[in-house]
């Protein structure tokens, strides 16, 4: 559970602010999105075959290129 304390006379806006970050750095918020709909297990394996398969081809297109400049 995360929790910011309020400091004494500090503006509850920073509060907040300092609240989002550690949201933000806890991964709350994509945990959150990740969860909103189900998804099969099938389905989560083919969208991460997906995502490596897009990483693999752009080293790939920039090997290519930095191979054509020397």
């Amino acid at each position: 559970m995360l929790g910011v304390r309020v400091k004494d006379n500090e503006p509850i806006e920073l509060a907040l602010k300092r609240f989002k970050k550690e949201c933000e750095k806890a991964g709350l918020l994509t945990e959150i999105k990740k969860r909103e709909h189900f998804e099969k297990p099938s389905m989560v394996r083919k969208k991460k075959d997906a995502a490596a398969r897009r990483k693999r081809e752009k080293k790939m297109k920039i090997a290519r290129a930095k191979s054509r400049h020397i």
